[in-house]
């Protein structure tokens, strides 16, 4: 049989779980209109859990503030009608690395972005489609939960 002192249960209390987490929705202006889009309910995970901020295309080498952009089709392209694929692939394998390197099995990333849409995603004429973005899929298919904001 196995005895808890104090001592333990307090450790056990202080391993909180890891979740990767889109910068935006903790504040910082990373968008990519240059804002944030802080929510509540993101930064009440800091209670319980170790949350990990990303933001995928600015791993990806992309400037903030920066052109809006939409993901079909396997393609990411901003409204000048630059092919930003090559970005967005490059910062969702990053965030899959930081997930994988620190054990993480879950993210709540901003939804409808090209990046990081669960579900939803903004094309450029305002429409939303179903879908996933280019992180969100990546972290998908590699057997880490994904959720939206919304979901909390």
């Amino acid at each position: 049989m196995v005895y808890l002192t104090y001592l333990s249960i307090f450790f056990l209390k202080q391993m909180k779980k890891k979740i990767i987490c889109s910068a935006c929705l903790l504040g910082d202006c990373c968008r990519y209109n240059g804002k944030s889009k802080p929510n509540d309910k993101a930064k009440a995970l800091l209670d319980t859990a170790t949350l990990i901020k990303v933001c995928p295309e600015r791993l990806g080498g992309l400037p903030t503030p920066r052109l809006p952009a939409e993901y079909k089709n396997g393609k990411v392209v901003d409204s000048s009608g630059a092919d930003l694929t090559r970005e967005f692939k490059k910062g969702a394998e990053a965030v899959l690395r930081i997930a994988q390197k620190g054990n993480v099995k879950m993210a709540v990333l901003k939804q409808r972005s090209p990046s990081c849409g669960c579900g939803q995603l903004t094309m450029l004429d305002g429409s939303i489609i179903s879908g996933y973005g280019v992180t969100a899929q990546t972290l998908r298919d590699n057997g880490i939960e994904v959720i939206s904001e919304e979901e909390l």
